[in-house]
């Protein structure tokens, strides 16, 4: 868990900003500064930012504004108004729309670092919270394995075998087999549970994005790189990384992965510096691997690397016999949130359901009874 560290100042007097800038850096803080609100929200809109300190009267976007517009674009930021005296008034009156504190001018170094260490520790409190509940989720997670098919158990059964130890695990499987659910059960049951697990989608980005989202990158490492930022190698350190459909990787990355897995080092874009991890890497797939290896697609050496333990998913048309476990819990969880409290469904229902193929498999089933629940 990465605590939050990062203070962005805003005021259209630079000499201010800069005055703030050196105690908050001398007081260990990550510190960033804008001139004004539109400036403000374009740094929030694409760096993580755990307070923002802003005057409360400025040219354009006053201060209350901005805070609004914080609270739309990123609510878990805290914001901290600077006032003056005659000010004070309208202060309070933004505390009650979500800021989270002000300091009266002249500014005191003190009372800075006091308001602002302070806003930080409800941080700290706020992102303890979210992981716990994650833990929470994950132990969900875990109960979400639904299944006493031989297939199942033959899966369940490698899981918990691979899981205590720190081997590659290479998930195969159709769309919608649960390869996440899967690769969340492993960490989960593993000794790094209570570090990060993180996903990445090899699919969801494109290629320019990709690299840096998994490696990072150093100011200036690209137009609009004005900040450095920590790739999900880095986020991931001492936990579980999940790559997602790793067989559409782009080939220049697979070769920096193969890197990582046999060094467990990698350099961020634009970067020197070697930054060492200790990662462990489950990926997932819904190609063929050897076949794409075969046709020149990716790289054998990289496939041997994450082939050691594999695990093949059965498409639910495999597994039929799990259908009715699954319509069951599906039955429950959405009973449960959408407030209906239904406690089955017919037997020609279960025979229509059995007899279908389920080419979406889980993941189309799931949908399915979601859609039944609610319409009811």
């Amino acid at each position: 868990m990465h605590l939050p560290n990062t203070v962005l100042i805003v005021d259209d007097e630079a000499p201010l900003r800069t005055s703030l800038t050196k105690i908050l850096k001398k007081a260990g803080y990550e510190v960033m500064e804008a001139s004004g609100g539109e400036e403000a929200l374009e740094i929030i809109r694409r760096e993580p930012v755990s307070v923002v300190l802003t005057d409360l009267k400025m040219p354009g976007m006053d201060g209350v504004q901005l805070l609004r517009a914080i609270k739309a674009i990123s609510p878990e930021a805290e914001v901290i108004l600077m006032t003056a005296y005659g000010t004070i008034e309208t202060a309070v009156e933004a505390m009650k729309e979500g800021a989270y504190d002000y300091i009266e001018k002249p500014l005191r170094r003190a009372k800075v670092l006091k308001t602002v260490a302070n806003a930080m520790e409800k941080q700290v409190l706020l992102m303890e919270n979210r992981y716990l509940h994650q833990q929470l989720e994950d132990a969900r997670n875990l109960k979400r394995i639904i299944g006493q098919s031989e297939p199942m158990r033959r899966v369940m059964e490698i899981v918990h075998q691979v899981a205590p130890t720190s081997a590659t695990v290479l998930i195969e499987g159709e769309s919608g087999t649960g390869k996440e659910v899967i690769a969340n059960a492993i960490h989960y049951l593993s000794d790094r549970k209570e570090r990060p697990f993180i996903k990445v989608s090899c699919a969801a980005l494109p290629e320019t994005l990709l690299e840096s989202e998994l490696f990072g990158h150093e100011r200036g490492a690209f137009t609009g790189a004005d900040r450095r930022k920590l790739g999900r190698f880095e986020l991931a350190d001492g936990g579980t990384l999940f790559l997602d459909e790793i067989g559409l990787m782009p080939f220049h990355l697979q070769v920096k992965l193969l890197r990582v897995l046999q060094e467990h080092e990698f350099e961020r874009l634009g970067g020197t510096e070697t930054i060492k991890v200790d990662v462990r890497l489950i990926a997932a797939t819904n190609v063929n691997l050897a076949e794409a290896v075969k046709n020149g697609n990716f790289r054998e050496d990289l496939f041997y690397r994450l082939n050691v333990i594999n695990i093949k998913l059965p498409p639910l048309r495999e597994r039929k016999e799990d259908i009715p476990l699954l319509v069951d819990h599906f039955i429950r969880v959405y009973s449960e949130k959408n407030s209906k409290p239904l406690r089955g469904i017919s037997k020609g229902a279960m025979s229509a359901l059995m007899r279908y193929e389920w080419p979406g498999n889980v993941r189309e089933l799931e949908n399915v009874i979601e859609r039944a629940v609610v319409l009811s």
